[in-house]
């Protein structure tokens, strides 16, 4: 049945072109990616990071500028964005993985604070403009500067990241992630470095967020200051919220929605997008516990169980 719904999920993907606006279907997947990734952390580690947007924002300029301003080819220039992500994710995780709670998430939010007000005063960053006008190029020959062309590249890298995700989360290092989520003190009595198993999912965690905002910038040919502030971080954590903490799809539910939504609210409400986002967090606080795609898994389950029980 899962592989199934794989297959069908992947099968609307390939077509979606044909009844939807490329470049919206990219910026979903650009965010489902990032959701993913920070799902990696909270949903199978049990950190909450409140400064993923410094890796998806830092990624996000080294991009742009080295292909505005280095000439970089696009492959190039998100290999790199993706890899500072990482070097920036170790830096991060060495200072803030020994604590845990709320002094965890603040450290993270503290230290992408800083990042935000370095890439204000920075003049390679453009300032308050932001970086502007980012050629897309060329890739293998394929010219990305055609948004279907761009699409399939975008899915390609996705189908790649997921499958990665999936295998990461089912292998004897993402059981152990789940052991120190689930009783870190008893995974430490076991004999393994929690530490050590912490700061590798944070550095992973960091580089596949670079990697999504690398893309981004080759979606809309721009970095700003928005890719870096503080409410990219509460989005993330709401679209992994919304659709499901600790499960594999809930997050690309959850950021196919608050994309969506914010697409198309945002040219009949204006401003007021963020407090009806607002709105649907508490919702999904009060009513959907474990998400979207948590809800659905545990009546699935329950609608099973009450099959075989009736003998059915």
């Amino acid at each position: 049945m899962r592989r199934l719904g794989m297959a069908l999920a992947l099968g609307a993907a390939l077509l979606a072109p044909a009844v939807l606006y490329p470049v919206l279907l990219m910026k979903v997947l650009c965010f489902a990616i990032f959701a993913s990734a920070f799902n990696l952390l909270l949903g199978y580690t049990g950190l909450l990071s409140f400064g993923h947007a410094a890796f998806f924002g830092g990624a996000a300029y080294v991009a742009g500028f080295t292909i505005r301003e280095l000439a970089w080819s696009p492959l190039a220039a998100v290999a790199a964005g993706t890899v500072l992500a990482g070097v920036l994710g170790w830096i991060v995780g060495r200072l803030a993985i020994r604590r845990q709670g709320i002094y965890f998430a603040m450290i993270t939010l503290a230290l992408a604070q800083l990042l935000y007000f370095i890439c204000i005063e920075l003049p390679q960053t453009g300032g308050e403009d932001g970086l502007q006008g980012v050629p897309r190029g060329t890739l293998a020959g394929l010219d990305l500067s055609n948004d279907l062309t761009l699409y399939y590249v975008i899915l390609t890298v996705s189908v790649l990241v997921f499958v990665l995700i999936h295998r990461t989360i089912h292998s004897p290092f993402g059981q152990v992630l789940k052991a120190i989520r689930e009783n870190e003190a008893r995974a430490v009595s076991l004999g393994y470095d929690v530490d050590r198993y912490k700061l590798l999912a944070f550095v992973l965690s960091a580089s596949l967020s670079g990697l999504a905002g690398a893309l981004k910038v080759l979606v809309f040919k721009f970095a700003t200051l928005t890719d870096v502030h503080w409410h990219m971080s509460g989005d993330v954590v709401l679209m992994t919220i919304l659709g499901g903490i600790g499960t594999v799809s809930g997050p690309m539910v959850g950021a196919s929605l608050i994309v969506t939504l914010e697409d198309q609210l945002a040219d009949k409400v204006g401003a007021l997008v963020t407090v009806i986002m607002g709105g649907i967090f508490v919702l999904c606080v009060l009513l959907f516990r474990r998400g979207i795609v948590g809800e659905a898994s545990a009546f699935w389950q329950r609608l099973l169980g009450n099959r075989n029980s009736s003998g059915i």
